[in-house]
């Protein structure tokens, strides 16, 4: 596990995808408002934190491997924000300003360590700024060794089959966390992850172990993809590819926040496998490094070091 985890230093990734400025306000709830049934927040603290793909690239130079990002935001003090996170993680990132939208901010208010509400703010990219963005993607290709696609719905991905193509092309790993109900637009992929809900509303519901694998089978083959992941929160996670069926149930331990997970998840498989592990190895990390990130609360990311200790914790 040790160098493996060593090797995650010489990996190159590219990630692609839906980037949003998460904020969150921090304050203390002793009463209840005078108009509506409702908690009053008294905010003392507020935090910027990198969302969405932000998160997924944050996550990979955590675990020490080096990552592009590709994405489109706003001319908007949201987009400035993440401009300048990004610079201080160390990703090194191409973000196409449309300015003609406003930067994807999610607004978290939390109270007594519980999240009371979410407000998103969101527009769609322009055809153009997606168009010079594919363009973008191409040039980039020759410098990594795998790509991540971070599908968040917001319409970041509109070009995401020509990605697919391109990559695969190039000889490219193509790893992707997909949204919605419709699939088909990441066929060709290498590996995509859908949780537990996102599998059911395409492939409909289960009741034994080999139904599901039964379905993913079925998916897979549609797709032709050469592994499928369903991350099934408190019952860990299940890869099938042609050759196997592997599980991970999930590490025990208390749940704080479980935003951001499946960010963690690709971006540590994407890494591993980048670095030439073996999937039941890439797996089994990658449910480490969700066990460790579910405990932090709001999105974030797991670092080296991290998994190491957690790691050498479980075997000895």
């Amino acid at each position: 596990m040790h160098a493996i985890l060593e090797k995650l230093s010489q990996v190159r990734l590219l990630v692609v995808g839906d980037v949003m400025l998460d904020r969150y306000w921090f304050g203390e709830v002793n009463r209840i408002s005078p108009e509506a049934p409702v908690p009053v927040v008294k905010v003392a603290r507020q935090e910027e934190r990198l969302g969405g793909a932000a998160n997924v690239a944050r996550n990979i130079v955590a675990l020490g491997a080096k990552c592009s990002l590709l994405s489109v935001v706003g001319n908007d003090d949201a987009g400035h924000t993440l401009q300048r996170l990004l610079a201080e993680s160390g990703i090194v990132a191409g973000l196409h300003v449309d300015s003609g939208i406003d930067t994807t901010v999610k607004l978290r208010v939390i109270g007594r360590q519980q999240q009371l509400l979410r407000i998103d703010f969101e527009t769609l990219p322009s055809h153009e700024v997606l168009r010079t963005k594919l363009k973008d993607f191409e040039r980039r290709l020759e410098d990594c060794d795998a790509v991540v696609l971070s599908d968040y719905g917001k319409g970041g991905l509109a070009h995401i089959a020509e990605m697919i193509r391109l990559a695969r092309a190039a000889r490219k790993p193509v790893l992707i966390d997909p949204k919605g109900d419709d699939f088909s637009r990441y066929a060709g992929a290498t590996l995509i992850t859908p949780n537990r809900g996102e599998f059911q509303a395409v492939a409909g519901r289960w009741k034994t172990e080999a139904e599901l694998a039964e379905k993913a089978r079925r998916l897979r083959e549609e797709l032709n993809l050469d592994a499928l992941l369903v991350t099934k929160s408190e019952e860990g996670m299940s890869l099938f590819t042609a050759d196997e069926s592997l599980h991970e149930p999930a590490v025990a331990r208390e749940v704080f926040d479980v935003s951001g997970a499946g960010d963690t998840v690709i971006a540590t498989l994407a890494a591993l496998l980048a670095a030439d592990a073996p999937w039941q190895q890439a797996v089994h990390i990658a449910n480490v490094a969700a066990g460790i990130v579910v405990g932090k609360l709001g999105t974030a990311a797991v670092t080296r070091e991290e998994l190491l200790a957690e790691i050498g914790a479980q075997i000895g």
